[in-house]
């Protein structure tokens, strides 16, 4: 079953058991995909890994509403993007850990053979399409830039 299948059969499971913020999130995930779907240049259908890159961006944008939210003093509006974030996050493959990452960057800057920060365009671009839907972008970034200092 696809990721826009069991999306769909999730918002039907979130309404029986009426669960608001679930069938929001669920909701908010079956808008993108369909959005996705019907596109102009694309070809009807929602592969998986533009699911997981949607997504992404859908949990991205949550977590800056939250601190946003938070800045402003309205933390009841923070907690429902973060709960949304919960339900968004279990379509996604498991994080990677710290040392995972650190791994496998040390692996790819000796494939590429970086020596430095001026390298760090070259380790991204492989790291990014490597580690896409297991690793957040920022926290690749700030570890690639630790790893080349």
């Amino acid at each position: 079953m696809n990721l826009f299948d069991q999306v769909s059969e999730d918002i039907k499971k979130a309404m029986l058991a009426k669960d608001k913020t679930a069938l929001d999130a669920l909701r908010g995930i079956k808008k993108e995909f369909l959005e996705a779907k019907t596109a102009k240049g694309g070809d009807g259908e929602l592969h998986d890994e533009q699911a997981l890159k949607i997504l992404q961006k859908m949990v991205k944008q949550r977590k800056e509403s939250a601190e946003m939210y938070v800045a402003a003093n309205r933390q009841e509006l923070a907690d429902e993007e973060l709960s949304q974030v919960e339900i968004i996050e279990r379509y996604l493959p498991k994080q990677m850990g710290e040392e995972e990452l650190e791994a496998v960057l040390k692996n790819i800057i000796a494939q590429v053979g970086a020596a430095g920060p001026q390298d760090m365009g070259k380790v991204m671009g492989i790291a990014t399409k490597q580690l896409a839907g297991r690793a957040e972008g920022k926290a690749i970034s700030l570890k690639v830039k630790q790893l080349l200092a």
